[in-house]
C-alpha cells in the first residue's frame, strides 16, 4: 500500500505542487511571524539588559519609555545627593545622569531624520557598568565626547544624516534655542544589541546640562553599581534612606520589567496583528487543501473502488489518502518554514524603512517556530484531507466497473440546515453587541462575524447559486455558447465552486470590513474637524511630542497672527478617589485657549481658572467627580495638585480629559513646553500670505507641521490610509493563495473533463472560445468569492462602526473600493486562467476523445 501511495504522488506531481503552495504559503506567514516576534523580543531584551544598571534613582511617578509623554519633571539632584550615595558602603560606584526627550536631529541637507518609529535619545556620556558588570554603550568609532560642543550618535543615523567624524551636526532643542550643532566625533551603540531604530545623541554631562536643565549642576537620574556581595534589593534600600523628597530607588531588575512591559506591549500590537494575518492565511490554505483532495479522490474514484475490490478495507483505503496527506504536508511546511526565514527579513527590512531596527543576528529559526509550523502545516493539511479520504474510502467495489462512479455525496439540505442555525447564532452574537451586553460589544460582534464568515463558506454552494445563475446569463448574453457552457460548467459541481469562491471570498470579506471601517474613521474625521477645529491654523509637532516654546515666539510675532493658544499636554495619577493611580492626560491651556475653542458645557463652565479643572463628562463619570468636587492629581516628581473641578465638558479633540490653567503644570514642577499652537489669523490680514508666512518660521524646525483645517484633516487621513494599506498588502497573501485554488481547481477540472473538451473540439470549437471558456467559468468562481465577500464584509463592517460609534461617529461606506475589488476579482478570475485554459487548448482531440 506505501509503494502504490509514493507511485501515485508521482503520478500527480503537477497537482500536488499547487495543492503544496497554499501549504507553503500560509506556513511561510507563520513561521515568518514567530522568527520576526522571536526577533523583535530578542532585540529588545538585548538593549535592555545590556543598558540597566544594578539600581535606578529616579523621580517617583516616573517609568521607563513613557518619559516623553509624561512630561519632563523640574526635580533634580544634586553634586550633594550623588556624594551621599557614593558614600553608601552598598554603592561601588553611582554616576549622575542627564536625559531629555524631545532632541531632534537633522540630516545635513537640513531633513529631519527618525521623528516615527523609535525615539530620539538624549543623555550624558558615562562609563557606568551594567547589570553584567559590562559597559552600557559601545563605541564603534572615534572617542566619546570630552567637552561641550561634542557629540556621539549611532553608526545608522550618521549615516541616515551623512556625517563622517569632525562634521558639524545640526540638532534642535527641546528647550531654549531650537537651533544647534555640534562637532562629531564618534559612533556608538547599546551593549547587547544595537539601538532598535533609536537615534542616539550622546553629549558631555555640562552639555546635556545645558540642553535639559538650563545649565544648573544637577542631574535627572542617577545609576548605581552594587558593591561586591550586596544584592539589587540591598542597594535600592540603602540608596532609599538618604534620598531627598519625591525621588526612589528602585532595583535594576524592576526597571528593567518595566520597560519589558512598555514594550511587551507595544509589540504584542504587532505580533498579534500579524499572527491575525498568519492565521488567515492558515485557514484560507485549509479551504484549498479540502478542496484539491475532494476533487483528487472524486477523479480516483475506480482506483479506489479496484483496490476495495481487490481486498482493501475503508481505513486503508482512508489511510492511503491520508498518507499522501501527509507527504504534501511535510515536503510543504518544510519549504515553507525557509521560506519564513526570508519572510521574517523581509518584514524586518520593510520596518526598518520607518524607523525600528531589529538585530540581524536575532532573526533566526528556532525550535518552537519549527516545532509550531509542522504541528500547524501537518494538522491543518491532514484535517482537510480527512473528510474526502472517508468519502472516497465509502466507494463501493462495485463502482469500479461502472465508468462514470463517483464518490457518494450527500444533499446539501442537511448543510443548508445546520447553515441556517448558524447564521441565527451568528446574528445573536452579533444583537448581543449592539444592544450592550456585558464586555467589549465589538467582541460580541466579531464572534458572531467569524461564525458567519465560515458558515457562508460552508454554505456557498446554496447560497451562490443565484450569483452563478446570474453569471451564466450574463455571459450568455455576451459570449453566446461558449459563455453559456462556462455557466454551466460552474453550475455543474456547486460544491466545489463553492470551495473554491470561499477561499477568496474570506479574503474580500475582511478586506471590506476595514475598508468600511476606514471609511467610517475618514469620514468621523472629517466631521470632528469640521465641528471642532475652529483655530485658523494648528502648529504641532510630528510625532505629538512636546517642543520648545522659542517656537510659539517666534510664530506670535508673524504680522497678520491675531491670537496664539498655547496648550502643553502632559500625563498625571488620580491621587484619591475611586480609581487611585488612574493615568489620565492632562492639557495645560492658556486664557486665549477660550478665544478659539468652544467645547460643548454639560455643567460648570469650560474655562478653569487658579487650581480648577476642567473634565470630560466620560473622566468624570469614571471618577464619580461633580462640579464642586476636589480631584487630586500626582505628577512625576511627587508633587500634587489640588484642584476643585470647575466644569465638565463633551469630550473634544482639542482638549485633553482633564484641562488646568498652563501655569498649574508650571506648579505641578512640569518644565514648560508646548504641544500645540492655536491660530487665529487677523480679519484684516491676507489669509494665504500669513500662512505662508507662519510656515517660513517654522520651517528651520522641520519637527513642526503647520496645517489649516483641510491639511489637519488630510494628515489624520494619511495615517488611516497608510495603516489601511499596510492591511490591504497583508491580506493580498490570502488572496494569491485563492488564486493558487482557482488555478488548482481549474486544472484538476480540465483533466476531469478531458474526453468533455475533446469531443467540443471534435465537434467544431476553437481553441481560442475553449480558452474562453475556461476563463469565464474562473472569472465565475471569483465573482462568486467576491459577491459573497464583499456583502458580508459590507454587513460586518457597518455592525462594528455602530458598536464603535462613540469614537466612529458617522459610517463611511467605501463604494469606489467595492466596485475596484470586484474588478479585481474578476481580473483574479482572468489571470488564474490562463493555465488551465492553455493546457485545455493543447490537449489532443483524438487522445481527449479515447481517454476514459
Amino acid at each position: 500500500m506505501l509503494r502504490l501511495v509514493l507511485r501515485n504522488l508521482l503520478a500527480r506531481k503537477v497537482r500536488l505542487v499547487m495543492s503544496g503552495l497554499s501549504v507553503i504559503l500560509g506556513v511561510a506567514f507563520l513561521s515568518g511571524v514567530l522568527v520576526f516576534s522571536n526577533g523583535l523580543s530578542t532585540t529588545f531584551d538585548g538593549i535592555i539588559h545590556g543598558s540597566t544598571p544594578d539600581g535606578v534613582v529616579r523621580t517617583v511617578n516616573s517609568d521607563s519609555f513613557d518619559a516623553g509623554y509624561s512630561g519632563q519633571s523640574d526635580r533634580a539632584l544634586s553634586p550633594a545627593d550623588l556624594d551621599r550615595l557614593r558614600q553608601l558602603p552598598e554603592v561601588a560606584r553611582a554616576d549622575g545622569d542627564v536625559a531629555g526627550i524631545g532632541m531632534s536631529l537633522l540630516a545635513s541637507d537640513g531633513t529631519l531624520i527618525g521623528g516615527t518609529g523609535a525615539p530620539t535619545l538624549a543623555f550624558n556620556h558615562t562609563d557606568s557598568p551594567n547589570m553584567d558588570g559590562e559597559r552600557t554603550l559601545v563605541l564603534k568609532s572615534g572617542a566619546w565626547p570630552e567637552r561641550p560642543g561634542e557629540v556621539v550618535l549611532d553608526e545608522a543615523a550618521a549615516e541616515a544624516g551623512d556625517y563622517g567624524l569632525g562634521d558639524d551636526v545640526k540638532l534642535l532643542a527641546p528647550f531654549g534655542t531650537v537651533e544647534r550643532t555640534a562637532k562629531l566625533v564618534g559612533t556608538a551603540e547599546f551593549n547587547g544589541g544595537g539601538t532598535a531604530g533609536a537615534t542616539l545623541l550622546i553629549f558631555t554631562t555640562q552639555e546635556a546640562q545645558q540642553l535639559f536643565l538650563g545649565g544648573k549642576d544637577a542631574y535627572n537620574q542617577i545609576s548605581l553599581t552594587a558593591a561586591d556581595g550586596v544584592t539589587q534589593r540591598q542597594l535600592a534600600d540603602a540608596a532609599a534612606a538618604v534620598l531627598p523628597d519625591g525621588f526612589e530607588a528602585v532595583t535594576g531588575d524592576e526597571v528593567a520589567a518595566e520597560s519589558q512591559d512598555a514594550v511587551g506591549a507595544f509589540l504584542g500590537i504587532i505580533n498579534t496583528f500579524l499572527l491575525v494575518f498568519a492565521i488567515i492565511a492558515v485557514i484560507v490554505g485549509g479551504f484549498i487543501i479540502v478542496n484539491t483532495f475532494t476533487i483528487l479522490v472524486a477523479q480516483r474514484t475506480r482506483e479506489l473502488a479496484l483496490l476495495r475490490a481487490l481486498g482493501a478495507g475503508r481505513g486503508q483505503v482512508t489511510r492511503s489518502v491520508l498518507v499522501e496527506a501527509l507527504a504534501l504536508a511535510l515536503v510543504a511546511t518544510t519549504v515553507g518554514i525557509g521560506l519564513g526565514l526570508l519572510l521574517a527579513r523581509g518584514l524586518a527590512a520593510m520596518l526598518r524603512s520607518i524607523g525600528l531596527d531589529i538585530a540581524s543576528a536575532a532573526l533566526d529559526l528556532t525550535t518552537r517556530a519549527i516545532v509550531v509550523s509542522y504541528v500547524v502545516g501537518i494538522g491543518v493539511t491532514l484535517a482537510a484531507a480527512y473528510l474526502p479520504a472517508r468519502r472516497g474510502a465509502r466507494v463501493a467495489p462495485v463502482a469500479a466497473m461502472r465508468a462514470d462512479a463517483v464518490p457518494e455525496r450527500g444533499s446539501l439540505r442537511r448543510r443548508s440546515l445546520v447553515g441556517a442555525v448558524l447564521l441565527t447564532v451568528g446574528a445573536a452574537f452579533a444583537a448581543a453587541g449592539l444592544l450592550g451586553a456585558p464586555g467589549s460589544d465589538a467582541a460580541w460582534i466579531g464572534v458572531g462575524a467569524v461564525i458567519w464568515i465560515l458558515t457562508v463558506a460552508a454554505i456557498s454552494p446554496v447560497i451562490g447559486k443565484p450569483v452563478l445563475a446570474l453569471c451564466r446569463s450574463v455571459f450568455g448574453a455576451l459570449f453566446g455558447t461558449t459563455g453559456r457552457l462556462a455557466g454551466e460548467n460552474a453550475l455543474r459541481d456547486p460544491r466545489r465552486t463553492g470551495a473554491t469562491a470561499s477561499a477568496l471570498m474570506i479574503g474580500l470579506a475582511l478586506v471590506s470590513t476595514i475598508g468600511v471601517l476606514a471609511a467610517s474613521l475618514n469620514a468621523s474625521v472629517d466631521d470632528v474637524v469640521d465641528e471642532q477645529f475652529t483655530a485658523d491654523l494648528l502648529v504641532q509637532n510630528s510625532n505629538f511630542l512636546p517642543f520648545s516654546t522659542e517656537i510659539g515666539d517666534r510664530v506670535a510675532e508673524v504680522p497678520g497672527v491675531d491670537v496664539v493658544s498655547r496648550q502643553q499636554w502632559t500625563a498625571a495619577r488620580v491621587a484619591s478617589g475611586p480609581h487611585p493611580d488612574k493615568t489620565v492626560t492632562v492639557a495645560g491651556s492658556d486664557a486665549e485657549y477660550a478665544r478659539i475653542y468652544h467645547p460643548d458645557v454639560v455643567s460648570g463652565r469650560a474655562t478653569p481658572a487658579g487650581a480648577q479643572a476642567v473634565l470630560f463628562r466620560s473622566l468624570a463619570r469614571d471618577l464619580d467627580l461633580e462640579v464642586g468636587d476636589r480631584l487630586d492629581l500626582s505628577f512625576q516628581g511627587g508633587t500634587t495638585l489640588d484642584l476643585e473641578v470647575a466644569g465638565i465638558v463633551e469630550s473634544s479633540e482639542t482638549t485633553s480629559e482633564v484641562t488646568v490653567p498652563l501655569d498649574q503644570l508650571a506648579a505641578a514642577g512640569v518644565l514648560r513646553q508646548d504641544s500645540t499652537l492655536s491660530i487665529l489669523i487677523d480679519p484684516a490680514a491676507d489669509p494665504e500670505k500669513v500662512r505662508d508666512a507662519v510656515d517660513a518660521t517654522a520651517a528651520s524646525a522641520p519637527i513642526v507641521g503647520v496645517y489649516d483645517k483641510e491639511g489637519f484633516a488630510d494628515q489624520i487621513r494619511g495615517q488611516v490610509n497608510q495603516l489601511l494599506y499596510l492591511i490591504y498588502g497583508l491580506l493580498a497573501l490570502a488572496i494569491v493563495i485563492a488564486v493558487i485554488g482557482i488555478v488548482n481547481t481549474l486544472g484538476l477540472s480540465v483533466i476531469e473533463r478531458t474526453r468533455e473538451i475533446g469531443l467540443l473540439r471534435a465537434l467544431g470549437m476553437s481553441r481560442a472560445k475553449l480558452r474562453r471558456m475556461v476563463t469565464l467559468e474562473s472569472v465565475a468562481i471569483a465573482v462568486l468569492g467576491a459577491v459573497l465577500g464583499m456583502a458580508l464584509g459590507l454587513l460586518i463592517g457597518v455592525l462594528l462602526q455602530r458598536s464603535l460609534s462613540d469614537n466612529l461617529t458617522s459610517l463611511g461606506l467605501p463604494l469606489g473600493q467595492l466596485g475596484a475589488f470586484l474588478v479585481v476579482a474578476i481580473v483574479v478570475g482572468v489571470l488564474a486562467a490562463v493555465l488551465p485554459a492553455i493546457r485545455a487548448s493543447r490537449l489532443d482531440v483524438l487522445e481527449a476523445i479515447a481517454s476514459e
